[in-house]
């Protein structure tokens, strides 16, 4: 991919949307590809082809797909790492479309904003599904975004707009199947209130 393309928005964007899904596996992937010369990384983001930022983003993302796989320690992990991928997608977005090193505010703030959604949609979905006492959903979903992530990540090397599409096309059937979760969870909730507060049926007293 040349990033003076007209792909590197779209890059920019799927990074910082990845980045709220799997921020440590999105740093150590554009890492791996500066390095192996796959692609041709813009000055702001070679810092992630430095030894020290892949040994750690790759601890880190090695940590997280084991973390990830547990119910309960996920959502506790996705609550940690708030703090973490809102900024490392700003960055990402920004330093794609950076030809000098220079990070513009517009593109921070809309990095930012995109990876608050996909890490609110990731985090929501995640607890929804732990509701669940098997675990063999959280394990699916958990398995999908890494191969989501790495799946896009190695597609955006090529076009960078097909990859985005599509996970936005996966994103957003995530997003009504969670919509559809929550309204039938909050159904079930509304049934047992109701049952649990109607007053119990008239005792018959023998003749």
């Amino acid at each position: 991919m040349d990033v003076s393309s007209a792909h590197v928005f779209a890059a920019g964007v799927l990074l910082a949307w990845l980045a709220g899904i799997r921020v440590y596996l999105t740093v150590f992937g554009v890492g791996i590809a500066g390095t192996m010369g796959w692609v041709e990384l813009p000055e702001a983001l070679a810092a992630t082809q430095s030894p020290w930022v892949l040994g750690v983003s790759g601890i880190l993302a090695l940590m997280e797909f084991f973390a990830d796989k547990i119910p309960g320690v996920d959502s506790i992990w996705d609550l940690l790492q708030t703090l973490a991928r809102i900024p490392a997608g700003a960055f990402l977005a920004a330093a794609a479309i950076s030809p000098d090193g220079e990070l513009g505010t517009g593109m921070l703030a809309a990095g930012a904003g995109v990876t608050l959604t996909s890490h609110f949609l990731k985090t929501g979905s995640r607890a929804i599904i732990n509701t669940s006492p098997e675990p063999a959903s959280n394990w699916t979903a958990s398995f999908g975004e890494d191969i989501l992530t790495a799946g896009s990540l190695a597609l955006a090397i090529f076009n960078p707009w097909v990859a985005l599409v599509i996970v936005l096309i996966i994103s957003l059937t995530f997003s009504f199947v969670l919509w559809w979760l929550g309204r039938k969870a909050l159904r079930g909730l509304r049934w047992l209130k109701g049952k649990s507060v109607s007053p119990p049926p008239p005792s018959t007293s023998p003749h």
